[in-house]
């Protein structure tokens, strides 16, 4: 059986993984049963697609009409480039940790190990725990959104509520959560890539069509907002785009490849951004094109105007039903991280993992966790505001920041190199959008407060 000390996060020798390194203090339930390494690049792959390339990408398009053409794709552009940059550093500093006999499987001990003691167990621990479960609720919204769109557009009269098929898809959460680890996942995923590449291509192909018909809506590419709202519009665009990349997991992921993994999780991130750019940029260009600055939140609003549809029924419903299997494997992804919590807390080490002492507190507190953030889905039907004030809050840090100090501090690169300077500067920058990213996050909760309600049926 795996071992690994609770807080240094540090994998040891187990039945499964012969070639890990030295003897535990104490055995991790969290990490023996959730994050085994029997993955290869290719999975890692598919774990780093779900976790990236979800529904929140069809916010692009009305990110960048908050921006303009230019700045638009500038923006999209650069977090690209930031982005796997710095999920490039963070496997540099983990395949580094792992030489030295020192393999982390989540944040919390790399914080701990490389900043110092306090930092994964205050910070890095409880804000990744934070955005995920938060993605997780984020995801149960949208499924229950995209159910309620299916239900809608075979019945236009029906009588059932958000909050029903909230439930629908939670219950639907309830069974796949019993998924034993993050590895057993991997077939999920790889389901979950075509799909993310399917309903991409139904909305570029469907904003290409609206945008040549004649029902096409008039094309206005300026930037409405005047004075501090786009200021704040700005601001608010650059949050949306740097959360759509986010991901938060890294180590997590990385942690379920089997040793050696140097090298690796680099070519798991070619096929991750190989899909990014195909998916991000044709939505984001086509979405914008056809809709201009009247795009909204989410450009599968535009496929509808006052009742009537766009394209046609069909093609409305398989884009939403992609859209929501497919967000059904990105909330198991984010789930991981709480079950390892669960886990570590509940289970018992010593026994079988599908022994009754672990299948049963596994059962019920994973099922209660899908509860609680059912039931939060279906009170908080705006809470996608909220998650634009974690994703600002988290995302960013862990996905920008962290990783350029994690690799200064690790490698103290001169002074006077391009490398530390670089970093440096990404962490500048991204601590600065993540403060005024936080601020106009909040300044849009207190507008659109007028119009929250408990359980709405929005």
């Amino acid at each position: 059986m795996g071992t690994e000390a609770p807080d240094s996060g540090r994998t040891m020798i187990s039945k499964d993984n012969k070639d890990q390194t030295a003897p535990p203090s104490k055995l991790d339930a969290g990490d023996l049963f959730v994050l085994k390494s029997r993955g290869s690049w290719l999975h890692c792959g598919y774990h780093l697609t779900t976790s990236i390339v979800a529904p929140a990408l069809l916010s692009i398009p009305f990110a960048i009409g908050l921006l303009g053409w230019g700045a638009g794709m500038v923006c999209l552009s650069l977090a690209a480039l930031v982005t796997f940059y710095s999920y490039n550093l963070l496997s540099l500093v983990l395949e580094d940790q792992d030489r030295r006999g020192k393999r982390q499987l989540h944040f919390r001990a790399m914080a701990n190990d490389i900043l110092g003691p306090g930092w994964g167990k205050y910070f890095v621990g409880p804000l990744q725990l934070g955005i995920c479960y938060g993605a997780v609720i984020s995801c149960i919204l949208i499924g229950g959104q995209s159910l309620k769109f299916i239900y809608l557009v075979a019945r236009p009269n029906g009588s059932m509520q958000l909050s029903h098929f909230i439930v629908i898809f939670g219950g639907l959460k309830l069974i796949m959560a019993q998924m034993p680890s993050f590895h057993s996942l991997r077939h999920i995923n790889l389901v979950s890539l075509l799909l993310c590449l399917a309903y991409c291509a139904c909305t570029t192909a469907g904003s290409i069509y609206i945008g040549k018909s004649r029902n096409a809506p008039p094309k206005n590419y300026d930037v409405t907002e005047v004075g501090i709202n786009r200021l704040f519009g700005t601001f608010n665009a650059i949050s949306i785009i740097a959360t759509t990349y986010g991901n938060g997991i890294i180590p997590e992921i990385q942690a379920t490849m089997a040793a050696p993994i140097q090298g690796k999780m680099f070519k798991g991130l070619l096929v991750c951004y190989s899909v990014i750019i195909s998916t991000f940029f044709s939505v984001g260009i086509s979405g914008y094109w056809a809709f201009g600055n009247q795009v909204m939140a989410t450009v599968l609003s535009n496929f509808t105007d006052q009742g009537k549809n766009l394209v046609p029924e069909w093609f409305l419903l398989i884009t939403n039903i992609f859209v929501v299997v497919q967000v059904s494997a990105v909330s198991l992804t984010y789930l991981q991280p709480t079950n390892v919590v669960i886990e570590r807390r509940f289970a018992d080490p010593e026994k079988e993992e599908f022994s009754a002492r672990n299948i049963i507190p596994r059962i019920v507190f994973r099922s209660l966790s899908i509860v609680i953030a059912t039931t939060i889905a279906a009170m908080l039907p705006f809470f996608g505001d909220i998650m634009a004030l974690l994703g600002a809050l988290g995302f960013i840090p862990l996905d920008m920041i962290m990783p350029a100090v994690f690799y200064n501090v690790t490698f103290k690169p001169s002074k006077r190199s391009l490398m530390f300077w670089g970093n440096a500067i990404i962490a500048v920058v991204a601590t600065v959008l993540a403060v005024v990213g936080s601020v106009a996050s909040v300044r849009q909760i207190i507008i659109d407060a007028k119009n929250y309600r408990l359980f709405a049926n929005v």
